[in-house]
């Protein structure tokens, strides 16, 4: 087991801070799900940074919360309830998601907003060069990524009932002045590249495409995948999700592609890519294109500069939320030395188009 791995993977005891009440949350899963129901044990997933997640094993079957944090919070921040209607809406397509039951907003039963779901098993990989497995396991994985991304953009959100889900037009305005106001907002340190981003993004913005539902985080370490056959079973943490732009979000997702291996576990750029068996980023990208209809991406190098822009927005947002004493995972300190790496590594892109 990796070092990620070992800090990420599995439960643990839940923090002080994220206790929830027992018999609250019992009683009100009885009036969900019948009164034979009994909570044994309560615990926190290690894994993530926003949101504190539990699992709840009970006599009957194992169940997850996703919760709101208590304390100070960004006002866009932690819209659990967002993440319930999207999940909800996409158990009736083809793309794998947990089973939800409900969304509660009384802020007695835990102390905050949640939602439940079912516990869906399978193994999360927190390592982008998957040392643990042979072979054939990794392109598997890889592939049933690639098909899961283009699942999730080919839905029409409208026969779903997502139309009001976000906005249908400037999608990249909108979500630059967003990661912008995230990160002023957030600020802990004085980052000149991330100033020099800040300025040169919104000039620069490529002609919209198409729109359809965006996860927003879409990267291996928020999938669950099959023991046996190494598919893709539930697509985990959709905080970010809205409607926008499908380039977007699957640059996104190829940005580990153009970050260095060792970049906090989220690069493989380095690596012997025909050694491990993982796909190239070409061979990636047109494995989505025919899945989706979609041409060849023109302003790549735009859509890295920006998603590399985003990543360090969301990560100084979790350097916040350490400052402000709301950050739900103790490896939430080590992001504030990653922040000025993403913003060089953002503006050498920039400086490279000149």
């Amino acid at each position: 087991m990796t070092d990620r791995d070992q800090i990420f993977s599995g439960v643990k005891e839940v923090d002080e801070k994220l206790q929830i009440d027992k018999n609250s949350l019992n009683d009100f899963l009885k009036n969900l799900l019948g009164n034979k129901i009994i909570i044994n044990d309560i615990k926190q997933f290690k894994g993530g940074q926003s949101n504190p997640t539990y699992l709840i094993s009970t006599n009957e079957k194992d169940l997850v919360i996703r919760r709101k944090p208590p304390g100070k919070l960004l006002k866009s921040a932690h819209a659990v309830d967002r993440e319930y209607r999207v999940i909800t809406a996409l158990n009736q397509t083809d793309v794998p998601v947990p089973k939800t039951y409900v969304y509660c907003d009384d802020t007695n039963i835990i102390g905050t907003p949640f939602f439940v779901m079912d516990h869906v098993k399978g193994n999360i990989f927190w390592e982008l060069l998957l040392p643990n497995c042979d072979h054939n396991q990794r392109r598997s994985i890889y592939l049933s990524m690639n098909d899961t991304i283009a699942k999730l953009h080919n839905v029409d959100f409208k026969n779903v009932g997502l139309s009001d889900y976000g906005k249908h037009e400037e999608y990249m305005s909108r979500q630059i002045h967003r990661w912008t106001k995230q990160y002023k907002d957030s600020e802990t340190q004085d980052i000149p590249e991330m100033n020099n981003l800040i300025e040169w993004l919104p000039k620069n913005l490529p002609d919209e495409q198409d729109t359809t539902i965006v996860h927003g985080d879409f990267r291996l370490d928020n999938m669950i995948f099959d023991k046996k056959n190494n598919s893709v079973v539930a697509i985990l943490d959709w905080e970010l999700s809205t409607l926008g732009n499908p380039i977007a979000d699957f640059t996104y997702h190829m940005m580990s592609w153009r970050l260095p291996v060792g970049a906090r576990g989220m690069g493989i750029m380095g690596a012997d890519l025909q050694k491990l068996n993982i796909p190239k980023e070409d061979e990636y990208a047109e494995l989505y294109y025919k899945k989706t209809g979609r041409t060849k991406i023109q302003n790549w190098d735009f859509y890295m500069a920006y998603n590399i822009f985003r990543l360090a927005g969301i990560a100084q947002g979790i350097v916040g939320r350490v400052r402000d004493g709301t950050a739900s995972s103790a490896q939430a300190k080590e992001y504030e030395s990653f922040v000025p790496i993403l913003g060089k590594l953002g503006w050498n892109i920039v400086e490279r188009l000149n």
